[in-house]
């Protein structure tokens, strides 16, 4: 059964260029909330503090907060990226993360080139390779761009491969940043049906944004991160109620009604 657990996750980053005592001082005595000091007396950011969560299949959780808040820390670790400074993740199931748009691109090979071969690191059949090829380039709608180095695609060329090639085959737990809303709205509609699609067979979709529009139309739930630490977790609604300015709240209202 497909399932992602975070139970009291921390994640330190060692400042290791500021080991002289005036720093020091001056960083802890600044923004104690957010510096302390490991075991070895080094300055440190604490990234994250004692997240816990858990997520079944069918799940869709959105990550909202300002910038520097923790969310693609949070994707990262979820991710493996980055290891836990205390607490434990466990999960079930296949994962792929979409944090950055050029993850796992060779920029030097051509698209079609590039979808050849991330079938080939999937370890696919003869058979399952055409499949994947035709549904990324259908899906992509890149044309003659195809055929052409990913070094010279625009922005939303390479989110509109990247996507293609991530989701092509659902995984079980996708996790993704707000890069991909860089796309035009064309783009969005065939990404949000993808995703749903995915969802409804029992995936689970983890999203960092800035948009309370997309977040409460892809999303059944929704943490809000403040200085590394969870401030709310509920329905994206509710979570909404209090997170944004009261005139933008009733105008996220109206647009849903």
């Amino acid at each position: 059964m497909t399932y992602l657990e975070a139970s009291g996750i921390s994640i330190d980053f060692p400042l290791y260029h500021a080991e002289s005592r005036s720093l020091k001082k001056a960083l802890l005595g600044k923004v104690s909330s957010r510096f302390s000091v490991d075991q070895k007396s080094r300055p440190v950011v604490q990234a994250l503090r004692d997240i816990s969560f858990s997520l079944k299949s069918g799940d869709r959780l959105g990550l909202i907060g300002s910038n520097g808040s923790g969310k693609t820390t949070l994707l990262r670790a979820l991710s493996g990226i980055y290891q836990p400074t205390a607490g434990t993740l466990s999960m079930e199931g296949k994962l792929i993360s979409l944090l950055d748009p050029g993850q796992g691109m060779n920029k030097e090979l051509t698209g079609r080139e590039n979808i050849r071969l991330r079938s080939y690191y999937l370890g696919l059949s003869k058979a399952k390779s055409q499949a994947f090829e035709a549904d990324v380039i259908d899906f992509t709608d890149l044309k003659e761009f195809l055929d052409i180095p990913v070094r010279n695609y625009s922005s939303g060329m390479v989110v509109r491969l990247a996507f293609g090639m991530a989701t092509a085959f659902p995984p079980e737990i996708l996790l993704m940043d707000e890069w991909i809303l860089a796309g035009d709205a064309a783009f969005m509609a065939k990404a949000k049906k993808r995703v749903e699609g995915m969802v409804q067979h029992a995936d689970i979709l983890v999203l960092a944004s800035h948009s309370p529009s997309i977040l409460a139309e892809w999303t059944n739930r929704l943490i809000w991160l403040d200085g590394g630490r969870i401030v709310a977790d509920g329905a994206p609604m509710e979570v909404f109620e209090s997170y944004l300015p009261r005139h933008d709240f009733e105008e996220l209202l109206r647009a849903r009604s």
